[in-house]
């Protein structure tokens, strides 16, 4: 008989003088310190400050939750929340979407850049390991929290989630994890790799194509996250995916024909 592995853990650490620390929080903390320390030794490098990666830095976490909060109310329950816009403001309640994220953080880098006077696509290449990084502990937070869990299975490695029920089921938060952990090694391997001199917009292709072609492929075995889902053949996480993957895709074709042309 298989022995699937039973995951019991609570979202919450531990709880000090009335204070409970969440592991989600602190996972999400985790991604934007991880992020900052690499990302500032990078931009040093190549002659920037700390007053610049302090900016940097407020322009990313605000990008990033507002955007995962306003991505996860209107791609995932616009009807709710237009009826009852004042619960937008309830992160408390949960609710945070990666693709919404990850527009939010694309449109306050344009910001960012505009302000700081450096090119838009330089700096979104220069946050590109590191926000996959990120995604590794957000999706290692999901995994403590027993949430966005997969389908069920008979393979060796289930995860039997007791706060959900006593099935085995795929733990598709940590092939999230682990996939994205290995695409930031990756990323960082090929911008080392030039240097940190690669065109401008080549990493950030490669995360796109990457981080988002593993969402979508790991979504056929997550369950739904919302009821109107259940009917779809693609659901709202891989329909959200494609465009990025294009975009990603795209974007390489054109540096390689521009390449040649140079050539």
């Amino acid at each position: 008989m298989i022995q699937y592995i039973t995951w019991s853990f609570g979202p919450e650490m531990f709880t000090v003088f009335g204070i409970t620390l969440r592991w989600y929080g602190f996972l999400f903390a985790m991604a934007f310190v991880a992020g900052y320390y690499i990302t500032r030794r990078d931009v040093k490098r190549l002659g920037k400050d700390e007053k610049f990666m302090d900016s940097l830095l407020i322009y990313m976490l605000l990008g990033a939750i507002i955007g995962a909060r306003l991505g996860h109310c209107f791609f995932y329950e616009p009807d709710y929340y237009l009826r009852n816009p004042i619960k937008i403001l309830y992160t408390w309640e949960g609710g945070l979407a990666s693709h919404g994220g990850a527009i939010g953080i694309l449109f306050s880098l344009w910001l960012f850049s505009r302000k700081y006077k450096v090119k838009w696509l330089w700096i979104v290449d220069r946050i590109s390991g590191v926000t996959a990084l990120g995604g590794f502990f957000i999706r290692m937070g999901n995994l403590m929290n027993s949430e966005i869990i997969g389908t069920q299975t008979s393979v060796p490695w289930a995860f039997i989630f007791t706060a959900e029920d006593s099935v085995p089921r795929h733990p598709a938060q940590l092939y999230e994890a682990i996939c994205y952990l290995i695409i930031f090694f990756f990323l960082r391997f090929i911008d080392k790799k030039h240097n940190f001199k690669a065109p401008n917009g080549y990493i950030v292709s490669w995360f796109l194509i990457l981080v988002f072609g593993v969402r979508f492929f790991v979504e056929f075995i997550k369950e739904a996250q919302v009821g109107f889902e259940e009917s779809m053949f693609l659901n709202m996480g891989q329909l959200l995916s494609v465009p990025f993957v294009l975009l990603g895709a795209g974007y390489l074709v054109y540096l390689h024909r521009k390449n040649l042309k140079q050539n």
